[in-house]
């Protein structure tokens, strides 16, 4: 099992930006990939942002492409996510993740273990 903790999150103007982390435990985190997916009220959980296990590779939705930056310390089992220029449509509960597979990386169904969430509020 791993089990994820994020935190980071919080109430933000538009405009600004905001730091998640998401700190692994259970296994060897270098042994996963990671995500991190989002969801709005009455909206599905959407893909934000992925990284391999190494971190030499990262994915990114469109909507956020640019933005945001995703980032790995395996020495510290914690992925981060850098939130800049945040609008009131990224407003959401966020959602870190792990998996053991990188080619369904985009995917809910390929993930395996979640964090319990947490709320980010972008201001207008």
């Amino acid at each position: 099992q791993v089990q994820l903790v994020e935190s980071g999150g919080g109430l933000v103007q538009a405009g600004g930006s905001l730091r998640l982390s998401c700190a692994a435990s259970g296994r060897t985190f270098s042994d996963y990939n990671m995500g991190w997916f989002r969801q709005a009220p009455r909206k599905e959980r959407e893909f934000v942002a992925a990284i391999n296990w190494s971190g030499s590779s990262t994915y990114y939705a469109d909507s956020v492409r640019g933005r945001f930056t995703l980032s790995r310390d395996n020495a510290k089992d914690t992925v981060y996510l850098e939130m800049n220029s945040l609008k009131p449509e990224d407003t959401a509960v966020y959602y870190c993740a792990a998996t053991g597979y990188y080619n369904n990386i985009a995917s809910r169904s390929g993930y395996d273990y979640w964090g319990q969430g947490i709320q980010v509020t972008v201001s207008s």
